[in-house]
């Protein structure tokens, strides 16, 4: 079979499916209300969970960083692509998690794959989640340890694995809150059982950061755990600091082995270094204004209550992303596409993206987000899942 016959049939099995993806392309800024093919759509499908993406000081800061370090790094970081503003970055960073030292990747993807394929070998064991994200799960196989998955935030389930395990190192990997359920991990269980079986423990807490926590710190503030108590420490600036690129953040020790060893920091272009001083100004603005925060918390618990009481099923969450569990993917997409019919943007997140069967209906809420918009979702939501339903039988 020829590649393009071959690509044909896969493109066509995906359609057949509901599992085809396609991007919508919009205009301006990153916000509440997005412009897609000449109208207005109120959107509940962005990361963007502060409202910073758009904010004038950001862009201001932007704009003025540009002026001083022009566009591109131009290379590596260990080349000659890394700038004041990445050093002060970092630093930020560190001061922010509590940590001794952070390293900037260019993305969240770089920064979980490199950093398990650093620390990992064939002789050690990777103990992830069922649920983890992605690029966790990419980092864990491209790692050729052992991997060992354990039934969501099933600790008893993790302790039986640890229990079996005769590898030389062993790394316990899970998100912080999961992108696409949007519950927390059970993180002090998650430190015990480290500290017991003698495990190192590595969290990507990209939906966290900014969301949890009094000033933003994400999943240890939450719990009010020690600073430290996860040593590998994974965030991404693309969702509540509304800017681009990731990190990981640890002891000093840490941050030089990885310097040393991971492909994804020594083998790519540094993040244009105006970002990195607009994540600075990001930083100062997710920790003091805690309005956000807890505009996020009223939304949220305005939307589970009108839900609740329109009989519509939610996965349990606390966070901002809120799922409604419709199982197959033919009407996880017919619901999408019936709530923009009614001018709102939900994600029908479907298989691989989720495991079979478990295929849903996204929504996610930005502190830019107000009541009236969490009542218009809610009206499409009440006339459109029965019509859902009514077709599936």
């Amino acid at each position: 079979m020829s590649l393009e016959n071959y690509l044909k049939q896969l493109i066509s099995q995906r359609h057949a499916d509901s599992l085809y993806r396609s991007c919508k392309t919009h205009e301006g800024a990153q916000q509440p209300v997005l412009r897609h093919n000449q109208r207005n759509y109120l959107a509940f499908c962005s990361n963007d969970y502060l409202g910073l993406a758009s904010d004038p000081r950001l862009q201001q800061a932007f704009g003025d960083s540009m002026q001083h370090f022009g566009i591109g790094s131009g290379a590596a970081h260990l080349v000659a692509g890394h700038t004041t503003a990445h050093q002060q970055l970092e630093q930020a960073l560190a001061e922010f998690t509590g940590r001794e030292r952070a390293l900037l990747f260019s993305t969240g993807y770089m920064a979980n794959v490199g950093t398990i394929t650093a620390l990992m070998g064939r002789q050690d064991a990777i103990f992830a989640d069922r649920l983890n994200h992605a690029s966790l799960v990419d980092g864990a196989l491209l790692s050729r340890a052992q991997v060992r998955r354990y039934a969501h935030n099933d600790m008893e389930a993790l302790e039986r694995l640890l229990t079996q395990s005769k590898a030389t190192h062993k790394l316990i990997v899970s998100d912080g809150v999961f992108s696409m359920d949007g519950d927390v991990a059970p993180l002090p269980e998650l430190v015990a059982l480290a500290e017991k079986y003698d495990a190192w423990l590595m969290i990507d807490d990209a939906h966290g950061f900014g969301v949890l926590g009094e000033k933003g710190q994400g999943i240890e503030a939450h719990f009010q755990l020690p600073v430290g108590s996860v040593p590998i420490l994974v965030g991404t600036l693309g969702k509540a600091f509304g800017t681009f690129g990731a990190f990981v953040a640890g002891s000093e020790i840490l941050i030089e082995a990885l310097i040393q060893t991971a492909r994804s920091y020594i083998y790519t272009t540094a993040l244009p270094p105006s970002l990195a001083a607009t994540t600075c100004a990001a930083l100062k603005i997710a920790q003091t204004e805690t309005w956000r925060r807890e505009q996020l918390q009223n939304l949220i618990q305005h939307f589970r209550a009108g839900a609740a009481t329109l009989n519509i099923p939610l996965l349990p969450s606390d966070t901002p992303i809120q799922g409604v569990l419709l199982g197959n993917a033919a009407h996880a997409l017919q619901a999408s596409q019936l709530l923009a019919e009614r001018g709102l943007l939900v994600t029908a997140i479907r298989p691989p993206t989720v495991p079979q069967h478990t295929a849903r209906l996204r929504i996610t809420f930005s502190a830019l987000h107000e009541i009236s918009h969490v009542d218009q979702l809610l009206a499409g939501l009440s006339e459109v899942l029965p019509l859902v339903r009514k077709k599936s039988r």
